[in-house]
């Protein structure tokens, strides 16, 4: 599962792998990146190919901002017969799972999408690893990092409220609910051969 339609281009693809089931659409992304698909769409369906036959999933009925992207997206793929197919969150979802980490000290405008993917995955999967939540400008090592690993672009201030995020995703990790991945991820030693 992977959050708002990263880039998995092969200067990434080391770290990131290139496998995806479900990716996020965030409708604000449609509207910034691709200009909500009122011109040329042909740089949208481009950049959809490298998620192959993932499912995307969109918010597209929780917020009257998001039906018209969201249903843009849908009627594009479908027009040109990607092997995406587009699901729409259901809004009950969405405000149950807000009310849920309201509930648990998270008091932001709007939970981050990936929140809401953790929270759709553990009602999904017996095993959910994240990797990549980690809410501040430096590592633990003190080193600067950007905001995502393709671009350095913040949320908008006072919108979400990751820090709150991330220490309900750190309780669940603790009590192992999820692993939570905070070091950069190694490939595993070679066992010697006899």
């Amino acid at each position: 599962m992977r959050c708002n339609l990263p880039p998995l281009s092969s200067e990434y693809t080391k770290d990131v792998g290139s496998k995806s089931h479900l990716v996020t659409a965030n409708p604000s992304i449609i509207r910034q990146r691709f200009q909500n698909l009122l011109w040329s769409r042909k740089t949208f369906v481009d950049n959809m190919k490298i998620y192959n036959h993932s499912y995307i999933y969109m918010p597209a009925f929780s917020m009257k901002t998001g039906t018209e992207p969201s249903l843009r997206v849908y009627y594009t793929l479908s027009d040109v017969g990607a092997n995406q197919t587009v699901l729409f969150a259901n809004p009950n979802f969405l405000r149950s799972i807000g009310k849920f980490w309201k509930s648990r000290g998270i008091h932001a405008k709007r939970l981050s999408t990936g929140l809401f993917l953790v929270s759709a995955a553990l009602g999904l999967c017996e095993d959910v690893a994240i990797y990549g939540f980690w809410p501040f400008s430096v590592n633990m090592h003190e080193q600067p990092i950007s905001h995502h690993y393709y671009d350095n672009v913040l949320p908008f201030s006072g919108f979400h409220a990751m820090p709150e995020e991330f220490l309900q995703l750190w309780y669940l990790h603790k009590i192992g609910a999820l692993r939570m991945q905070l070091d950069p991820c190694e490939d595993p030693p070679l066992q010697p051969t006899s």
